[in-house]
């Protein structure tokens, strides 16, 4: 495999880089082959002079070198490596992780990068993308997962790809041979509670079940990491901002609707039974209630009420 003399990967999301950096401290070079010719810097600690010092030497029993600088961000006169980048071995492969920004595009090493390395810029994934991410990860596997399971799975973790990667890797191991993930597998071997969750108490909501929505908001009051209100109310605020958008749709079938709206048609039901039993009004004045719990949840024009007293609350005055 022919390889270039510099890769410079950058920006947010980390978990490419990782996956890189990973394949080309154990898979460009042999085991015996690394054992002469794989040097690795940690940016916080290297000094430029040692990297490209490093760089410029030529391999050992072998056709080439990897010299790889994690975390470079953190490395004092990261500017100082043009010289080696300008003018680099064609027997060393140089692999640079800039993580959590991109190098400044105004200056020389920016221009430099763009000219002489293979530059890889990586960017965080919006949040409307993790499930069919996380989706296809899973099925690159050779697995497949349920949707409840799939949201559940996404909604407990959030946007942070590697922590996502290392469940389903844990998930995958305690499958037994089955290839398909269910709401039982993330219950159990992630810790995600499939009865007491955002979702179900989205569906309460949807649904106008008090009963059910006190039961989950209790368990939350009970369990303050399973519920965070943070986390909850922007996640019923953007349910109820799709079905609102039904409204301004002309009539079709589920799957039309789901295009419309943004969602997966699995779920469409969920938004046209908060249609139904909420109506035009109902929904607009709930997103209005919404927002206000919201303001309240972080403390404004509210002194000092518990989550879990502002959910009832929400609760009673959505639920007329």
């Amino acid at each position: 495999m022919k390889f270039k003399p510099v890769y410079w990967l950058e920006g947010e999301e980390e978990f490419y880089i990782d996956q890189l950096v990973n394949y080309a401290e154990h898979r460009i070079l042999t085991e015996a082959e690394a054992g002469f010719n794989l040097t690795v810097f940690y940016g916080k600690d290297a000094d430029w002079t040692a990297v490209i010092n490093a760089c410029r030497r030529y391999p050992m029993f072998a056709e080439r070198q990897v010299v790889v600088l994690k975390e470079a961000q953190q490395m004092r006169d990261i500017d100082k490596l043009e010289a080696y980048i300008d003018k680099p071995l064609s027997s060393t492969i140089f692999v640079v992780a800039y993580k959590e920004k991109k190098v400044d595009g105004r200056s020389k090493l920016a221009k430099m990068l763009k000219e002489k390395a293979e530059l890889y810029t990586t960017k965080k994934l919006y949040d409307n993308q993790l499930p069919d991410w996380t989706s296809e990860l899973i099925r690159s596997k050779g697995y497949e997962i349920a949707q409840k399971a799939l949201l559940l799975l996404v909604d407990h973790i959030g946007n942070d790809l590697s922590r996502i990667n290392n469940e389903i890797e844990k998930l995958l191991v305690n499958l037994s041979g089955r290839k398909n993930i269910t709401e039982d597998d993330i219950e159990r071997y992630v810790g995600v509670s499939k009865e007491y969750n955002v979702f179900e108490l989205q569906d309460a909501f949807a649904k106008k079940d008090r009963v059910k929505a006190i039961r989950i908001i209790q368990y939350f009051e009970s369990n303050p990491k399973a519920g965070p209100i943070q986390l909850i109310l922007p996640s019923i605020y953007n349910f109820f901002s799709k079905a609102y958008m039904i409204f301004g749709q002309q009539a079709g079938d589920e799957k039309s609707v789901a295009a419309a709206i943004g969602v997966n048609p699995y779920f469409v039901k969920d938004y046209l039974a908060a249609v139904r039993n909420y109506n035009y009004e109902g929904i607009e004045n709930g997103l209005l209630l919404l927002h206000s719990y919201n303001l309240k949840s972080v403390g404004v024009g509210s002194a000092a009420t518990e989550d879990a007293s502002l959910l009832k609350e929400l609760v009673v005055k959505m639920m007329v």
